[in-house]
């Protein structure tokens, strides 16, 4: 099965886009990321068994790829997420400050919680789409949590 790429760019570009942000920090880099995982799906030979694999493909060469790109030698001179936060429209303080403490969670936190959180993947599909144990995936959740949960106390006050 291959779903032609007119109608898995609309459904799963910003996806894609989201998860490669949460590693490369970097919108461009981001974008690339998207691109090229868009560009191997278009120029592979590889036969699906349906979209939902499909989508649990797209996403893992996302991580890899933008993986690929933090380790390169041009990432070490790039301009921190930081200074992307200025162009960034949020609609209340609260939002920013909960951006600015997932983006500072360390990167296997990140992840997991975006696929669970804003992909609606359940545990056992996060821990397919990124080859590791379930058991791991739950431990990512809930440290991640933890580590969010801290940040925005400080940030955030008691409440």
């Amino acid at each position: 099965m291959k779903i032609p790429i007119e109608k898995l760019i609309p459904k799963y570009e910003n996806h894609l886009y989201a998860v490669a942000f949460g590693i490369c920090r970097n919108r461009c880099d981001a974008e690339d990321v998207v691109q090229e995982v868009f560009l191997k799906y278009y120029t592979g030979e590889k036969d699906f068994e349906s979209e939902e694999h499909i989508r649990a493909w797209l996403l893992r060469v996302t991580v890899n790829l933008a993986r690929d790109k933090v380790k390169s030698f041009w990432n070490r001179n790039k301009v921190e997420w930081e200074g992307y936060m200025d162009s960034v429209p949020f609609e209340n303080p609260q939002d920013r400050d909960l951006f600015e403490a997932v983006m500072g969670l360390p990167e296997k936190y990140r992840i997991v919680l975006h696929l669970f959180y804003y992909e609606d993947y359940s545990v056992q599909e996060i821990a397919r789409i990124l080859k590791k144990k379930e058991n791991t995936v739950k431990s990512c959740l809930y440290r991640g949590r933890g580590l969010l949960k801290a940040r925005l106390k400080e940030e955030w006050g008691n409440d």
